[in-house]
């Protein structure tokens, strides 16, 4: 494979040009990746593989899983031992784009990345065996910063780097539980309320399960807690006070729609004060997987931020995914609300959200779950 090269194509050159274009996904998307090759002072796959046997776009496959199983398909570009990539156009579904990829990837020998992009945003999922997944999500301003546009080179150069240390589920959900004993316990240093911990404390860990399987669109929770880093708390208090009301209504959040969520889990905007260091710790607990993240968490989180003397009276105690689900599986069938605001749809057997993106359907038992728990013992007096 040829060497790489002497970047052509500076980083201000790249975001200028495809913030620009309003091409459809077919006329874009070599041109985009070529710009991409060139950025990065890296080969093409013409250039890297004539053949096209390791390296190529339009790489064939029969696709698994589902009920196309058995069909052609089509993957965008493909590097053996590195990654496939799936292209959608500007603005369009990259959940999409990640499930073809998923039905695609036996077939592509399992690259240890599945990459998907709609010209704006690069969304890069890791798929090693035995590892906890992970996403790394750039826009078209991220690569301007040259640690960020670091990250996309090693997807050309050093996959492997991109592995996450955490390898198991409970890991990844124990990591959870440590980060918000951590701001559970500032809070409480603070001399806040333990109630109020509690329900502030729940209705961040629904915002992260809901921005995971996009009932919160376009990272919309991390970018506003990555965005407050830098600026004064009662900055961060305010914006976050503001989605809380649009969630507990429906509306708008900026250039975002948010949906309306019931059951009385935003009916408090409140937001507590956790402080520089709260907020660090709340943007580490941001970018981990949720996708992996047990609804045993939330058990484990109240064992340890709760003041021992309060556990009783607040009914926080270690709940396990087994005892959760036997509480939530009638519930789960039951209608949503009667206020006529509710966005909820049955299908397939349970209740999903109308106007989201296709279902993820473990994901969505994880947020359902955890959102009866929080309502719960957020209720509990």
């Amino acid at each position: 494979m040829p060497p790489a090269q002497n970047p052509s194509l500076s980083p201000q050159e790249f975001v200028t040009r495809w913030k620009q274009t309003t091409l459809t996904e077919r006329a874009s998307s070599q041109s985009h990746f070529i710009d991409l090759c060139h950025l990065l002072g890296q080969p093409t796959p013409t250039e890297a593989d004539p053949t096209g046997e390791a390296y190529a776009f339009e790489r064939g496959v029969i696709k698994s899983g589902g009920k196309n199983t058995g069909r052609q398909g089509w993957a965008d570009v493909w590097k053996r031992g590195y990654f496939a990539w799936e292209y959608k156009g500007k603005g369009k579904n990259l959940e999409a784009a990640y499930n073809q990829l998923q039905q695609y990837r036996e077939a592509l020998e399992n690259p240890p990345l599945l990459i998907v992009c709609d010209l704006s945003t690069i969304e890069i999922h890791t798929n090693f065996t035995n590892t906890v997944k992970q996403v790394t999500r750039l826009t078209l301003g991220d690569l301007l910063d040259p640690k960020k546009l670091g990250i996309l080179r090693r997807v050309f150069t050093d996959p492997d780097s991109l592995k996450v240390n955490a390898t198991t589920t409970a890991e990844v959900t124990e990591k959870a539980a440590e980060e918000f004993a951590k701001l559970g316990e500032i809070l409480r240093k603070r001399g806040a309320d333990p109630a109020q911990v509690a329900h502030f404390l729940i209705k961040l860990l629904f915002c992260l399960f809901a921005e995971d399987i996009r009932l919160l669109t376009s990272n919309l929770f991390s970018h506003l807690v990555e965005n407050s880093k830098t600026r004064p708390y009662a900055v961060f208090e305010q914006r976050l006070s503001h989605l809380f009301a649009a969630m507990r209504t429906g509306g708008s959040f900026g250039a975002d729609d948010i949906l309306y969520f019931n059951g009385g889990l935003f009916d408090d905007d409140r937001v507590l004060d956790l402080g520089t260091e709260g907020l660090e710790i709340l943007h580490r607990v941001s970018k981990l997987d949720w996708s992996a993240i047990e609804p045993a968490i939330l058990g484990t989180l109240f064992e340890r931020t709760l003041d021992p003397s309060k556990r009783a009276q607040l009914g926080a105690h270690y709940t396990s995914r087994a005892d959760i689900l036997l509480i939530v599986e009638p519930m789960l069938m039951a209608r949503s609300g009667a206020s006529g605001k509710t966005r909820y749809s049955q299908k397939h057997g349970n209740w999903q959200p109308s106007e989201i993106l296709p279902p993820l359907p473990r994901s969505v038992l994880v947020l359902r779950t955890n959102w009866l728990r929080c309502y719960l013992v957020s209720q509990t007096k």
